[in-house]
């Protein structure tokens, strides 16, 4: 199992344009490194995508920023829920970096606090930034200034802890105007009680700590206790507290949850797979990264992950970097034996964990859109289709490289609602604005070959009047029975030298054993792929991607249906009609079981409109 990204050291082997193109639009840090593999640069970017094509609008960089981009060689990115989440993993992972181009180039200031102090009888709450040497209990960090002082501001009002310099308070002969819009109980002058304000710093630890659940419990009680008493106006008070507590409760993923975790997620699309881990210490992500290994034996991602794991903690035997949990999506068959392992590695209880909760979930979560991001980016680059294209090319024999396929599927539930979808892959990989869709009428419900010959007919004849390219190669999913319906719509159509391709799924229907039908001009021919071949890969990818798309419309149009009767659609059949069709059989299953002499018997429908219906609900209508 080789561990080892692929190659993309050469300055010159850095295709930003294709990069770009397949990259996300979410909210994350994006790493820029240079031919040697060092991190030169690190920021955050609420749309990674628009981001990072702005460092190669030349027009818009200075020189020391163009300096820089000259030296990128590879770009890495973790993307994050929100941009909040992408600020603190990025100074996280400056700290751990120290690029330097980001010591240069951007204002490296330590995130706020909040305080409070040790003071004896009446603490107080303070905005802090700094060294976390001096006395007291830090909260935090936060993300930015004002986010700090925003939540001082409502802690103020809802719990009234004093937030006034020691100096100011000792000096106090008569309560200031916080008390006096009550923001303050005035401890200054003895105006509050030690216990009670000692209950009124509680809360607010409870709420600084991540205990929200339980203060919100103990003001809900107080609320419905206020409420009983009717003293109403004290309820909505509360009411009103618990409602600015919501707004700014913390619920970050990045920061200030949990201990020492690795959290690993994998994606796999053989012989390619990737696997993210993120590193969590003292409740702190402070790396993120992808690995890109070859493990030609693994079935799922699972097994990758299994694998990863066994190489990379076991082989090293440093038990300082071992964390405390190693958390994944899913426990192997070998899981006992692995968790013993880290544990006798590390001298110490390692766990294995999977079906994780809360901020746990959240961060594997994030692990897997990240595998699933660098993984679609590695296939997604021009370089990698270009390279299985010319596999293709030599697999299927053509006289050119296809620089445009085209695959068509059907997708239905039971013959109903049946949708054929149309996606198009060229040197770039899937041209999304080019896919499609089609409404599957007039054929026998569940006929699937002749749902193929008519959305071949509706989309090649649009293709004859110039409405799109024309591929180079058509993929359809299925057999040589739908090979042959295929072959008899081009005839009609007049579609002459375009090869076509049939994938039909093999007797277990798994990867890798595709049995494959190419029919060019008159000659058909039965191709076997070894199940690594670059060439099949492709093929699979864009067989899978028409099938997705396909099921997408269908459920869809299975949704919209659900929301409508299924008598609405029968010409003719109106809202008197429907009631009576339903009154006399009582439901859908008798109206479906009903013969046309059945239907003719109903109040309103004359043999001629029972002829209609009874066609229509079972799909032989012309």
């Amino acid at each position: 199992m080789d561990s080892q990204p692929p190659t993309m050291t050469q300055k010159t082997a850095f295709d930003h344009e294709s990069y770009i193109a397949g990259l996300t639009r979410r909210p994350g840090v994006y790493q820029m490194q240079d031919s040697a593999g060092k991190v030169i640069y690190i920021g955050k970017a609420a749309n990674l995508r628009n981001r990072v094509r702005s460092y190669f609008r030349g027009t818009a960089l200075n020189a020391r920023s163009l300096a820089m981009i000259n030296k990128v060689a590879r770009i890495e990115v973790t993307v994050t829920d929100s941009e909040t989440e992408a600020l603190l993993l990025e100074q996280s992972l400056i700290k751990q970096s120290r690029p330097t181009y980001n010591i240069q180039l951007r204002d490296d200031k330590s995130y706020p606090y909040i305080l409070l102090t040790d003071h004896q009888n009446f603490p107080r709450l303070s905005f802090y930034r700094g060294s976390r040497r001096g006395k007291g209990v830090f909260y935090g960090p936060y993300p930015s200034a004002h986010s700090t002082r925003d939540s001082l501001n409502v802690l103020q009002k809802v719990f009234q802890v004093r937030q006034c310099e020691d100096s100011y308070y000792s000096n106090r002969t008569r309560p200031c105007l916080q008390h006096q819009i009550k923001r303050c109980t005035a401890p200054c002058v003895g105006l509050v009680s030690q216990e009670d304000y000692a209950e009124q710093v509680r809360y607010s630890k409870l709420f600084l700590e991540g205990k929200s659940d339980r203060l919100f419990n103990e003001l809900a009680r107080d609320m419905e206790a206020a409420a009983a008493r009717e003293q109403f106006e004290k309820a909505a008070v509360i009411r009103d507290r618990i409602a600015a507590l919501r707004r700014i409760q913390d619920k970050q993923a990045v920061a200030n949850k949990g201990g020492n975790s690795d959290i690993i997620a994998a994606e796999l699309d053989q012989p390619y797979a990737c696997v993210h881990v993120i590193h969590v210490r003292a409740g702190r992500i402070i790396d993120s990264k992808s690995h890109f290994p070859q493990y030609r034996l693994a079935q799922n991602a699972t097994e990758v992950v299994a694998a990863f794991i066994s190489q990379v903690y076991l082989s090293g035997g440093k038990a300082t970097l071992m964390p405390r949990e190693v958390i994944v999506p899913e426990l192997s068959e070998e899981a006992e034996k692995i968790e013993a392992a880290l544990s006798y590695v590390a001298e110490r209880k390692v766990k294995l964990s999977a079906r994780v909760r809360s901020h746990r979930a959240r961060w594997l979560e994030m692990a897997g859109a990240n595998a699933r991001q660098s993984l679609e980016t590695l296939l997604a680059s021009r370089q990698n289709i270009r390279r299985r294209l010319l596999f293709l090319q030599r697999a299927l024999k053509l006289e050119k490289v296809p620089t445009r396929l085209e695959c068509f599927d059907i997708s239905h539930t039971g013959g109903r609602e049946t949708v054929a979808s149309a996606v198009v892959f060229d040197e770039n990989g899937p041209a999304r604005s080019d896919y499609r869709r089609f409404n599957i009428n007039a054929v026998k419900a569940g006929d699937d070959y002749a749902a193929m010959e008519q959305v071949l007919k509706r989309r090649f004849t649009r293709l004859l009047a110039g409405e799109a390219k024309m591929p180079d190669l058509v993929l359809i999913d299925g057999g040589e029975g739908q090979l042959g319906r295929a072959a008899k719509a081009f005839d009609e159509l007049g579609v002459e030298n375009l090869p076509l391709l049939a994938i039909a799924k093999g007797i277990s229907r798994r990867p890798g054993q595709e049995t494959l039908f190419l029919r060019q001009g008159e000659t058909t021919r039965e191709l076997s792929l070894d199940s690594i071949s670059p060439a099949l890969h492709l093929v699979q990818q864009v067989r899978d991607e028409a099938h997705r798309f396909a099921i997408a419309g269908h459920r869809r149009k299975r949704a919209k249906a659900g929301k409508t009767s299924f008598l609405e659609s029968i010409p003719g059949v109106g809202p008197a009609r429907r009631r009576e069709l339903l009154r006399h059989f009582g439901g859908r299953q008798q109206l479906f079981r009903a013969s046309e002499t059945q239907l003719a018997n109903v109040n309103g429908i004359s043999r001629q409109m029972a002829e209609t219906i009874y066609k229509h609900l079972h799909g032989t209508f012309p």
